[in-house]
């Protein structure tokens, strides 16, 4: 594609419906050579036909949270009930916002519905993905509401000891305002969902838009359970072992329960069951391939992210067809990035940083 095909296509993008002399007169050009750009366009498969009705290329939707989080890290010993000299960090976050920001380092155009309030915090939400290229057009403003604030208290070996969230403003984003998202929906390649949002709208997204392939992000126990009885809507699971265990019924005790509770979701309807198993790595299931690979030995510096960055390498290898055994290496590898950081996203996380920490670490 020229540069001169790209401006046109961007132009038709914000205005399909937008005139050959009114696209010749914004780029200072004729009109008969508008009309040859636009010819070729068409030739290239870019536009489809007449209205200009542009074909878009393979994306992701992320439908969940985003918020500020706000971290502490203790100089010594954490020790509870009591004041610890440490660190704040304050910065972006929210699962849906997290796995978002981790496509786009990767490279995937991302579409992020999700819902801030018109503060301090959800203004600078909105131009972060503005800079980074996280398209938040479908996104929820509301004025009058905070947006959701994420407070975590890490020990001292840089994992979690306790947090507090406070993300009333999901509760906001009903099915009518989903419904009004349906294109966006339908039309990704995959759409990640995180349990933050309410179940009624978990449970009429998966149910009403049938062709999409979707993705979910338990994000913890007790949010799991608003798809315990739609779990099968899921075209790829990535629970914990104790979110497992409880979707599931099965207790996990050893390799034989992994492969039953595995089983027993691939019976429901998913197709890639992925169980974390932190330090120990992760099983994976499909049907037809399984394995427990074996996560190497990594310093923790902060595992908050870590879920979020397999997420977005689930969706990434995805999005380029790749098998199950290498998506899992592949989005093992993001998490081993994302946990060697004290940022929640990993600003070094990219395609060519994963594929030569997978040859050192011998992910490959």
């Amino acid at each position: 594609m020229t540069d001169r095909e790209q401006q046109i296509l961007q132009l038709i993008r914000k205005n399909p419906l937008i005139s050959q002399q009114e696209l010749a007169k914004i780029l200072g050009i004729t009109r008969s050579s508008t009309a040859v750009h636009i010819s070729n366009l068409i030739k290239k498969g870019y536009i489809l036909g007449k209205g200009y009705i542009v074909q878009e290329g393979a994306y992701a939707c992320v439908v969940g949270g985003a918020n500020v989080d706000i971290q502490g890290f203790p100089k010594d010993k954490l020790m509870l009930k009591d004041s610890n000299p440490g660190e704040l960090k304050i910065s972006l976050g929210g699962v849906g916002r997290n796995i978002a920001e981790n496509l786009v380092k990767l490279g995937t155009d991302t579409r992020l519905i999700t819902a801030v309030g018109d503060d301090l915090y959800g203004k600078k939400i909105l131009e972060d993905a503005n800079q980074i290229g996280l398209n938040m057009q479908d996104s929820l403003i509301l004025n009058g509401h905070a947006t959701s604030t994420y407070l975590s208290i890490l020990d001292e070996t840089g994992d979690m000891a306790v947090a507090i969230s406070a993300m009333d403003i999901f509760d906001l984003m009903s099915v009518d305002f989903i419904k009004q998202k349906k294109h966006v929906i339908e039309n990704a390649k995959v759409c990640i969902i995180d349990t933050n949002i309410s179940e009624n709208v978990i449970e009429y997204i998966v149910t009403n838009h049938r062709g999409t392939n979707f993705f979910l992000d338990t994000v913890s126990t007790a949010k799991a359970m608003k798809v315990a009885d739609i779990i099968g809507y899921f075209h790829t699971i990535k629970p914990n072992k104790l979110e497992a265990e409880i979707l599931s019924g099965i207790k996990i005790e050893s390799e034989a329960n992994l492969q039953k509770a595995a089983e027993y979701f691939l019976k429901k309807g998913v197709k890639n069951v992925f169980i974390s198993l932190g330090a120990d790595g992760i099983f994976y299931h499909d049907g037809q391939q399984m394995n427990h690979i074996q996560s190497p030995k990594v310093e923790v510096i902060n595992a908050t992210g870590a879920g979020d960055a397999f997420m977005a390498g689930l969706a990434y290898c995805h999005l380029n067809n790749f098998d199950i055994d290498f998506s899992t290496r592949f989005s093992m590898t993001a998490s081993i990035l994302a946990l060697s950081h004290e940022n929640t996203i990993n600003p070094n996380i990219s395609l060519e940083n994963i594929n030569e920490k997978m040859k050192e670490i011998g992910l490959c």
